[in-house]
């Protein structure tokens, strides 16, 4: 393993332990919940600034075969992990801005050394622009848990369920293409292929979960249907994508994986749906 590697493993091990320890002090269901749709913010949020803004770039050394594809397990073990188990410790824990400067603090500093070690780079990014954020992001985690901690409808509904679902939307879809080369897209966004290929896997997932929260909120009479119309429009839009020179896949069952993980998402979709329309204090 590369020295850089041991640098991001341990930010993510800290982070998984803060998260356990989260979990166990509050035992809510609804903590995890907050972990993964500040996930999803953070996967937003990511996609503005760093796919298609370039604004950074991370060095963990885990893909040796494409450093694009290395900086997105950086970025991963920063917004999957690190960002939002400390979002979730102050949300859930109900911190006070003390606790929110120290750790605003404490990630400029972290970023700082990541700078000095030379396993993470700014191309327009700065320090600043980080701590900026995170005085947004911190006290969202702590109204973003109040709002879970009520049965929601309408279009609170709709917006938790979108950053919930998002994060296994995104990471189901980039993962075995960074890992096993299963397709590449050709959108011209950018020269490098794994940066245009990031981007668009952004523009397809986002999509995606769009499509997921929309239809399995829709009450129709006949429910397998859902499960009929969701594969068959991926298994469309696959190949529009591969007739336009878009998509190429790289497998022969690259399609079908996709296929079959849009069933898997609806299901978790609609699974996630009943979950947040019911009141967390009854269900405790």
């Amino acid at each position: 393993m590369e020295y850089n590697s041991y640098w991001y493993l341990g930010l993510g091990i800290l982070s998984i332990l803060l998260l356990i320890y989260v979990c166990k002090k509050t035992r809510s269901p609804r903590s995890l919940l907050l972990f993964i749709a500040m996930i999803g913010l953070g996967y937003m949020i990511e996609t503005v600034i760093y796919n298609f803004g370039h604004s950074y770039q991370y060095y963990p050394k885990f893909i040796s075969l494409d450093s694009f594809y290395d900086s997105n397990m950086g970025a991963i073990a920063s917004n999957a992990l690190a960002l939002p188990a400390v979002a979730t410790f102050i949300g859930t824990l109900r911190k006070s801005w003390l606790w929110i400067l120290f750790f605003i603090s404490l990630f400029a500093g972290i970023e700082w050394t990541f700078l000095k070690l030379n396993i993470y780079s700014h191309n327009w990014w700065k320090i600043g622009y980080t701590s900026l954020g995170l005085l947004v992001f911190f006290p969202l985690a702590k109204i973003f848990y109040q709002l879970l901690s009520r049965p929601l409808k309408g279009y609170l509904h709709s917006l938790f369920l979108f950053l919930i679902v998002g994060p296994f939307s995104g990471s189901f879809h980039i993962m075995p293409i960074m890992f096993f080369t299963i397709r590449y897209y050709e959108f011209g966004l950018f020269d490098q292929q794994s940066q245009d290929t990031t981007a668009f896997s952004a523009i397809f997932y986002l999509t995606a979960t769009l499509f997921y929260v929309w239809i399995a909120k829709r009450q129709w009479k006949v429910k397998w249907y859902k499960y009929l119309i969701t594969p068959l429009l991926m298994y469309t839009v696959n190949v529009i994508l591969q007739k336009a020179g878009i998509l190429h896949s790289l497998v022969w069952w690259d399609t079908w994986y996709y296929v079959i993980l849009s069933i898997c998402l609806l299901k978790l979709t609609v699974t996630f749906s009943k979950h947040l329309s019911i009141d967390p204090q009854k269900n405790a």
